[in-house]
Parts: structure tokens; sequence; C-alpha cells
């Protein structure tokens, strides 16, 4: 590839290196050049749109947000994703047994503990464990 900027940079150099080909090889060459040239100008063309293109959607939601009364900082507030709030977090427990000198805890989500579950078999209620 230097090679390719070294030629493309000084004309002379292209003309010397253009003596060791022959009068084929210097035509394929100029074909494959001139290819490359057509998709470059079709790339650039093709971003030049895009980019025009995504200009006029931003000026049109501009307008959208302009016209609700509300500012670029307020949507992009509303806009954004909560993240979880919960999750990976500890939960504080909500209910405290204890039993047998050994204090036992629950969130009060999920399933429920057999300790906890035989304490309200017995007839006791979740009101007489819950923490206050």
């Amino acid at each position: 590839m230097s090679l390719l900027l070294e030629l493309a940079g000084n004309k002379a150099k292209a003309r010397a290196a253009a003596k060791e080909l022959s009068v084929a090889q210097l035509e394929n060459l100029i074909a494959g050049l001139n290819n490359a040239l057509e998709k470059a100008k079709e790339e650039e063309a093709s971003k030049a749109a895009e980019q025009a293109e995504k200009s006029a959607r931003a000026e049109e939601i501009a307008n959208l947000i302009a016209k609700s009364g509300l500012t670029m900082e307020e949507v992009a507030l509303l806009t954004t994703p909560k993240t979880g709030a919960t999750k990976g977090k500890t939960v504080e427990p909500k209910y405290r047994l204890e039993v047998a000198g050994e204090v036992h805890e629950w969130t009060g989500r999920g399933r429920t503990p057999k300790v906890f579950q035989e304490y309200f078999d017995a007839g006791n209620s979740r009101d007489s464990v819950e923490i206050k």
C-alpha cells in the first residue's frame, strides 16, 4: 500500500514505475484504478446522502421537541432507560423470627422459609414477626 501512496504523490516515480509494465498491464492497472475510483465516489456519495438524511431527521425531531414545549435535556431525562433498581441489590429483611436461640430473617419475597411456614402453620400471624 505504501508503494501506491508513494506513486500517487509523485508523478515522476509513477512514470518510472510505468516504464517497467507492458501496455496491456498499464491498461489493466488503469481500469482497476478507475473501477476503485468509481466505487470510492459511490461510497462517499452514499455516506453524504446518509448524513444528510440523518440531519434532516434530527432537524425534524428538534422541531417537534420545540413545538412540544420540552427542552432537549428534559427529553433526554425522560427517554433514558431506567436501570434495574433492585437487580443485584440486597433487600432488607421484613420478618424476623427467633427459634431456639437462632435468629431467622426473611425479606417476604419468594418462597416462605420452612421455619416461618411452621410458625405460621402453628396459628401465628405474619404481623407478629414483622420488623417494625
